[in-house]
């Protein structure tokens, strides 16, 4: 049975032939020469027993045991590297901590609020990262939105139900007020594609019926921050988590008429795998986050 498992190199292989269709950009990708690429083919060939590529014009093509071999082959592949990374961990320094993070969520709320564990933890090094490349380390934890639950990770509630229609009072007041949604007609709604506090989750919230009016005109931007900045400086109205605007709600660059808003499934979360014991530096943070919370209630 152990001869008709592939080598890693086999399967590397296999999928350089299937992307690029030739020994010559095959031997380029995997960083072989073309006899060495060649090698592997026949040898891979020889422990499966059939052809996995044909030879055509336009180069060499997948057989339909080859199309099944490259399919596992991608998955096993991908699974290695994955465990490759999670052993790498452990011997990883102890005192890392790797958080992705939310940009709007990281620029809001978290780092106003960071210097003071950095202060009490001054040993641990905190590297955030806002978005995931191949052949990255892992994160340790990260910061999402949306509705738990995520497969394998443990999930604790930061904030983000409570959304308020918001916007600069002097766009409201030369707009004509913002008593009830029914003066929505004159107004411009600002909105991140990507989040889904729209207006229709705040019509349903309210009980409003499909054809009650809406806002004239929706402008969206593909940064959140863009989205606060737009309706800071008179804009539009947006649908935004409370707390993100604290600051703005207090100073009165920014106001929450007639309090209209509503509960939303979607909101911030810190999650983390579920089937790992953490190390120090994720509980000594995670200890400190939840403190946070819990201080801002």
């Amino acid at each position: 049975m152990n001869s008709r498992i592939p080598s890693t190199a086999g399967l590397r292989v296999l999928i350089a032939l299937a992307e690029r269709g030739s020994t010559v950009a095959a031997a380029d990708a995997v960083n072989l020469s073309q006899s060495a690429v060649s090698k592997q083919l026949s040898k891979l060939e020889a422990s499966v027993g059939q052809r996995l590529f044909v030879r055509h014009t336009s180069g060499l093509q997948l057989s339909e045991a080859g199309q099944i071999y490259l399919e596992q082959a991608k998955i096993a592949l991908k699974a290695l590297e994955d465990a490759a990374l999670r052993v790498a961990r452990l011997s990883s320094d102890p005192d890392v901590l790797r958080l992705h993070l939310l940009p709007i969520l990281g620029d809001r709320w978290l780092l106003p609020r960071f210097a003071r564990f950095a202060e009490q933890y001054p040993t641990i090094d905190v590297q955030f990262t806002s978005f995931e490349t191949p052949g990255q380390a892992e994160p340790d934890a990260a910061f999402r939105y949306g509705a738990p639950p995520w497969r394998g990770q443990a999930a604790d509630y930061l904030f983000g139900a409570d959304v308020a229609l918001v916007g600069a009072p002097d766009y409201i007041g030369r707009t004509g007020g913002l008593e009830t949604l029914a003066d929505i007609g004159p107004f411009t709604l600002l909105e991140h594609p990507q989040t889904p506090n729209c207006w229709h989750n705040l019509q349903a919230a309210l009980g409003l019926p499909a054809d009650a009016p809406e806002p004239r005109h929706y402008v969206r931007f593909g940064f959140y921050t863009l989205v606060i900045r737009a309706a800071i400086a008179g804009q539009g109205l947006a649908l935004i988590p409370r707390e993100l605007v604290v600051q703005e709600l207090a100073s009165g660059d920014l106001i929450n008429p007639a309090g209209l808003g509503f509960q939303s499934p979607n909101c911030y979360w810190f999650t983390r795998p579920a089937d790992r014991t953490p190390r120090r530096a994720l509980s000594l943070f995670h200890e400190w986050l939840m403190e946070e919370v819990k201080a801002r209630d």
